[in-house]
């Protein structure tokens, strides 16, 4: 205390402090600790997407919730990967075992040329249906290098006010400058249509659904449920005031 000193400092900032998984940070990157020709060959490796066809992994289970297909294609001539986000099941599938199917998915089924991914997260519960954010950083930044130019758009169906505040908030921290601009919002399927010819893109009853219910009550679209009890719904009597009013003519007359 009191003396002045020239030594330099460091400042750390926790993950917990943050309140995110710090796992894919502290996992290692590609080319840390490796000399010059460990480089060259682990962007050689990288561009390799055989490396993750694993001939003895069983996907079947996750094939069969059908949460990331192919589909059609969009205007463009994009191939399109659709993500239903109410079909992961977050809790029983481990980050690891997630980027392993989706690079098996990629990598085996789709052809030559650009891509776009529709996410609808339609009814999505966070507690039930969402690897994180970090995670969808982490899986991301691993994909080969092609396919991350290769991917022109991400299409976000039905985004409410929480998502939307987190990619706001934290996307431009945890993701990629790459993948924050490639994010296009549609809050209704109208909108989807501009861009995706319907015949294209297969629609779940449920999502259509909710579409419907954005359509009749928008502010639901913010949080708002403007008719809880949907009073609005109900038919009114038209007999009742009727009633009424001969009761009170009978009690003029009888007076």
């Amino acid at each position: 205390m009191g003396s002045s000193s020239n030594d330099d400092f460091s400042v750390f900032v926790l993950a917990s402090d943050l309140g995110v998984d710090a796992t894919p940070f502290l996992t290692n990157q590609p080319g840390q600790g490796s000399g010059p020709g460990d480089d060259e060959e682990t962007n050689e490796n990288w561009q390799d997407c055989s490396q993750y066809l694993v001939a003895d992994e069983d996907f079947s289970d996750l094939d069969l919730l059908q949460f990331f297909s192919l589909q059609g294609s969009d205007r463009s001539g994009c191939r399109i990967f659709r993500v239903v986000g109410k079909h992961f099941p977050a809790q029983v599938v481990s980050a690891e075992r997630l980027k392993k199917y989706i690079f098996h998915k990629i990598c085996s089924q789709l052809p030559e040329g650009p891509f776009c991914i529709v996410y609808m997260h339609s009814t999505v519960q966070k507690e039930d249906n969402s690897p994180g954010i970090t995670v969808l950083r982490w899986i991301y930044e691993e994909l080969p290098g092609n396919f991350k130019g290769r991917l022109q758009t991400v299409y976000f169906i039905h985004p409410c006010l929480r998502s939307r505040l987190a990619i706001a908030t934290l996307g431009r921290l945890f993701l990629s400058g790459g993948l924050y601009w490639k994010i296009k919002y549609a809050s209704r399927l109208q909108y989807l249509w501009a861009d995706i010819k319907k015949g294209e893109l297969e629609v779940p009853d449920f999502v259509q659904d909710h579409d419907d219910v954005l359509e009749h009550r928008p502010l639901t679209d913010y949080g708002i449920e403007p008719d809880p009890f949907h009073l609005s719904a109900a038919t009114a009597n038209p007999y009742s005031l009727g009633r009424y009013e001969e009761r009170w003519a009978s009690r003029e007359f009888a007076l």
